[in-house]
């Protein structure tokens, strides 16, 4: 590769790496088999950096190749002047001197972290300033990252992929800018992965939501009802509210039973994922569609089961 861009380094695969210190090191190692590469004729070769994630002094004392920095409070690439629309955000990139006015098809702040990115990422590789603003307003839809699912109601009802801390916290904090009403969330955490972090999810569901919806989110073979009170725990030390579902359909049709005019609900930690772990069994499963047809349901369009049937269903 030739070009790297670290976003940010947050509480996650610490299963894999040991510690936040050791995924961090992971990282650099890319950073550093950058720098030691062939540069290929012709091809620049580049680091792009969050100057704003706590990532970034560490990483930046790595030997590097050129680097680019990005950020809302620091960095070569900056954006201000953010305006949220019904169907995304316009803000101005600035960078050496140059300002651009960027629309881009996608919400939320961190939306802006990874626009910001993509620009530094065209700095390095010459592109024209036209030819990078025409990019990001193209931008196709994202599955499962924000996606608003619509069948009439008097509320919005989002599906996000957040399954960390750091992500639960960004997508609770677009959902909370994008209402004046409550935010209820719906999420999980998954079984034989990083313990420490269901509680950290619960925290930030406490926090940042209304009312949290706690259910199955890959189980696997641990015991569903204690990663679930482990969460809820949390949640209610934070000062919030949380009820325990643990079959993720009827979790959602709980989170919509709660739900009044102009309130946001969000299911969060599945995203495009198409499929759920019980035991050692993968079971179909899709949030989007499996929202979909909750709200059907709740709206008297239909009268069906769900989609799905997962072992936590069926009893």
């Amino acid at each position: 590769y030739d070009i790297a861009v670290v976003t940010n380094v947050t509480h996650e695969h610490l299963d894999e790496h040991g510690d936040y210190d050791g995924y961090l090191r992971a990282k650099g190692r890319l950073l550093e088999m950058l720098a030691c590469a062939p540069s290929k004729p012709g091809i620049p070769k580049g680091v792009v950096l969050n100057a704003d994630d706590g990532s970034f002094v560490p990483l930046r004392g790595y030997p590097l190749p050129r680097v680019l920095t990005y950020g809302l409070e620091a960095g070569d690439v900056r954006a201000e002047n953010i305006r949220h629309l019904p169907a995304g955000m316009q803000f101005d990139v600035l960078w050496h001197g140059k300002r651009l006015s960027v629309s881009l098809p996608y919400v939320g702040r961190f939306n802006v972290y990874n626009a910001l990115a993509a620009v530094a990422v065209g700095v390095i590789l010459g592109l024209e300033a036209e030819a990078i603003q025409q990019g990001l307003a193209q931008a196709p839809p994202i599955p499962g990252r924000m996606e608003p699912i619509d069948r009439g109601q008097d509320f919005l009802a989002l599906v996000d992929f957040a399954h960390t801390p750091f992500a639960l916290a960004a997508a609770l904090e677009t959902a909370r800018e994008m209402t004046d009403g409550r935010v209820i969330v719906v999420f999980g955490s998954a079984g034989l992965r990083d313990v420490a972090k269901r509680q950290m999810m619960g925290e930030v569901a406490g926090r940042l939501a209304d009312l949290a919806v706690i259910t199955a989110e890959d189980p696997r073979t641990e015991d569903l009802a204690e990663i679930m009170a482990m969460s809820a725990r949390a949640c209610e030390a934070a000062g919030g509210r949380a009820v325990q579902v643990p079959d993720r359909y009827r979790a959602i049709q709980r989170a919509l039973a709660e739900a009044r005019p102009g309130d946001v609900v969000i299911v969060c930690g599945k995203g495009h994922e198409q499929s759920m772990c019980f035991g050692d069994t993968e079971y179909p499963w899709d949030d989007r569609v499996a929202l979909a047809h909750a709200l059907e349901v709740h709206l008297g369009l239909r009268d069906d089961g769900p989609p799905f049937l997962l072992p936590t269903y069926l009893g």
